[in-house]
């Protein structure tokens, strides 16, 4: 949510970021926005006359009846009386105007950085490095599906019987291997310094539509019927919530934080969620990364954090590439994104298995997570937040690369310690 001051005093350029957003249907909400406002700030300024007026008009009442002069005192009160029902009027007007002023700020999106390229959908996404050699073996690499049952590795017809299309059951080395990954992420962040968080795993409505767009929360979030709780899609929602209506000293910061939670996603609108495997689920692990920052830091560390999930694909032998997410592809809080694709052999081309953000101030806006400075001034803090490795998703690319003619899986010595000293799975079938 961008700053209202910022809206009033700029409004052609958060007009000209909407177009480059393609979002042209809400080009009208920025003047209904400045009428609202100027409505809002003409009826605080008679509500401040009033209270004044008050105070002065009490002060006169106590003169008049100290000097004799009840009717005149009386006279006095009468007019106290209407200027209170007229203040409450206006009080009443202002608590209106701004809870519509806000709502429809929700709905503005955030100014995007300078360096994001303009584009309407994510077809316009530019690359921007690969790192690793993507490699086609000369052998037939199965379906994901096929690899992890040739090890009794996966049961999806169960879980469907049990909770339907986008859930699954892992077993055996598969679902060790699946562990594993998330274990070494958790280690590896902890080795760049970040604090290992395990957060609650549900959250209420105003973290939610603190944290996330309109259009985000109706597409992904699942709503606990009777109770004020929604399930989070990804941890970076509690993590961030973590921190709602506080002010933090400046010197403590940056916040770097891992954390680890099941995600939760109804994945409305999207596309292949009844495909087989387990690319687009219901339903997921995911170790992340969410750094609350100064303004001025914020490009600094969304940089640290994409190239901490590179580091981390590259150390398990899967070549990757960064990608820039554009304009039109940029969720409406974002300042700047780009997505980590790896490498499918099978395919013959990158998917996404993880996405960084740089928020700027909009979900610390929204949740008045503040900053005092040295100087005592308090100013809105900076969010980012970077998948770390979301398995079973990146299940797919690891045992593709990792996969071996006789349907053997090799396992990265960075990984071995963590799934018993094993260096290659062997398949039952």
């Amino acid at each position: 949510m961008i700053d209202l001051k910022f809206l009033r005093e700029n409004p052609d350029l958060v007009r000209e970021n909407i177009k480059k957003k393609f979002q042209d249907h809400k080009l009208s909400l920025v003047d209904e926005v400045i009428e609202l406002d100027a409505q809002a700030r003409a009826a605080q300024q008679e509500a401040d006359e009033l209270r004044a007026g008050r105070n002065r008009l009490s002060k006169e009442i106590g003169a008049l009846m100290g000097q004799g002069k009840k009717e005149e005192a009386n006279a006095v009160k009468e007019k106290v009386s209407e200027n209170a029902a007229r203040l409450a009027e206006l009080e009443e007007k202002e608590r209106t105007l701004s809870e519509k002023i806000t709502k429809i700020m929700m709905t503005i999106p955030n100014i995007i950085d300078p360096s994001v390229p303009i584009g309407k959908d994510d077809s316009c996404n530019v690359e921007i490095e690969k790192y690793g050699d993507p490699a086609v073996p000369d052998f037939e690499i199965p379906y994901h599906t096929q690899i992890m049952e040739r090890f009794d590795g996966i049961d999806l017809d169960a879980a469907g019987k049990v909770a339907g299309n986008g859930f699954y059951y892992l077993m055996g080395d598969i679902a060790r291997l699946h562990s594993a990954v998330i274990s070494y992420a958790r280690d590896f962040m902890i080795g760049r310094g970040f604090t290992y968080v395990i957060p609650p795993f549900m959250i209420r409505a105003n973290v939610v539509t603190g944290v996330m767009s309109f259009d985000e929360m109706e597409a992904m979030m699942y709503k606990i019927e009777g109770e004020d709780l929604y399930l989070i899609g990804t941890s970076e929602h509690s993590m961030i919530g973590r921190f709602i209506d506080t002010i933090n000293d400046e010197e403590k910061l940056p916040y770097t934080f891992t954390s680890y939670s099941p995600c939760f996603r109804k994945e409305k609108g999207a596309h292949g969620i009844e495909e087989r495997g387990v690319y687009r689920i219901h339903q997921f692990e995911k170790q992340e990364m969410v750094v609350v920052c100064k303004p001025e830091e914020s490009m600094e560390w969304y940089d640290k954090l994409w190239q901490n999930t590179v580091d981390l694909f590259r150390s398990l032998d899967i070549p990757v590439r960064t990608l820039e997410c554009c304009s039109g592809d940029l969720a409406d809080l974002k300042v700047k994104s780009c997505d980590v694709e790896a490498w499918s052999p099978r395919q013959q081309k990158y998917f996404e298995v993880g996405s960084c953000s740089n928020l700027g101030d909009a979900q610390a806006r929204r949740l008045k997570i503040r900053v005092k400075g040295k100087d005592k001034s308090k100013y809105f803090a900076h969010t980012l937040n970077n998948t770390v490795v979301a398995p079973p998703r990146m299940l797919i690319a690891f045992l593709e690369n990792n996969l071996n003619a006789d349907g053997s899986v090799n396992i990265p010595e960075a990984l071995r310690a963590y799934m018993g000293g094993i260096e290659k799975l062997v398949p039952k079938h």
